[in-house]
């Protein structure tokens, strides 16, 4: 049985590291002044960064059967025999029941993946699969592996800005002015799928305390029986220049010792509810050797 990894640009994975790693991705609607792109082929984060910069409505969408489709038969045209999609989680976002119910159209050829990941996160549970389909596992023991483990993660993420959680009406405007007088940053969580509130620092450096001390206590309880080699630790936001990308990366790893930690960009999608100079880090268990792609 030949089976097939695909995710889509939520991950973090562009459609040229897909290709590098021998996993097929599906590029994210992104709308600025209404006009549609594609993560990854006509915009990029930086043209992203610089629109907001401008004021430009933005926006993003779930990507259209058509393209979902089109893909996964491209990917069966291959001579694969099944494809296992790794979308973004069920609790952001419909795209992931939509790709179920266009799965059940292709007689038991494509699987669909719910384990509550984006980002960072996800992009591990896409090395995971990967990894599954090269040792011979078929499309239903993967995703089967994959919702096992769906909740064995966690992410903090600190919005600089609440101009986009208020256009989303996650926050009110009274609440988004007081929060902007108070120089508060929203700092939220991800677990299990859903955003949540988690705490309202002063200041973005407070917020990164935050993040290293939640991360600390995750890996004391939640984690505290998995493998240390099974236990992985990344960094992400949407800064617009690589040294404030690097020095929150090397933060991180001086506050985890003997810890390798990466760093990825936040997607385009994502960068659309928080605005630039986000921050975020994310814990994982993972099953795959990290040889594999970090």
């Amino acid at each position: 049985m030949k089976t097939a990894i695909m995710t889509d640009t939520n991950s973090g994975l562009s459609v040229a590291d897909g290709e590098r790693y021998g996993v097929f991705v599906l590029p994210m609607p992104v709308i600025l002044m209404g006009r549609d792109y594609m993560e990854g082929v006509n915009i990029t984060q930086k043209d992203l960064y610089q629109a907001m910069k401008e004021n430009q409505e933005c926006s993003t969408s779930q990507p259209s059967p058509g393209s979902v489709m089109g893909l996964w038969e491209k990917v069966l045209a291959k001579g694969y025999d099944e494809v296992v999609y790794l979308p973004m989680s069920s609790g952001l976002s419909c795209s992931c029941q939509t790709a179920k119910s266009l799965a059940e159209n292709y007689d038991g050829k494509v699987f669909v993946a719910d384990n509550h990941r984006i980002s960072v996160t996800l992009v591990e549970a896409v090395c995971d699969a990967k990894y599954y389909a090269d040792q011979g596992m078929d499309g239903a023991e993967i995703v089967k592996r994959l919702e096992e483990e769906a909740y064995e993660s966690s992410i903090y993420i600190a919005v600089d800005t609440l101009k986009y959680l208020k256009k989303s009406g996650r926050v009110t405007a009274s609440a988004a002015a007081i929060a902007t007088a108070l120089n508060i940053k929203p700092l939220l969580t991800i677990q299990g799928g859903k955003l949540d509130a988690f705490a309202k620092p002063r200041g973005m450096k407070a917020c990164k305390r935050r993040i290293i001390e939640a991360l600390k206590k995750d890996l004391e309880d939640r984690f505290s029986k998995v493998p240390e080699e099974q236990i992985h630790i990344a960094t992400a936001g949407t800064f617009e220049s690589k040294e404030e990308s690097e020095e929150w990366r090397k933060q991180m790893e001086e506050a985890f010792p003997g810890k390798e930690v990466i760093y990825q960009e936040l997607s385009c999608s994502i960068a659309c509810h928080v605005g630039a100079n986000s921050v975020a880090a994310a814990i994982s268990k993972v099953s795959a050797p990290r040889a594999v792609w970090h």
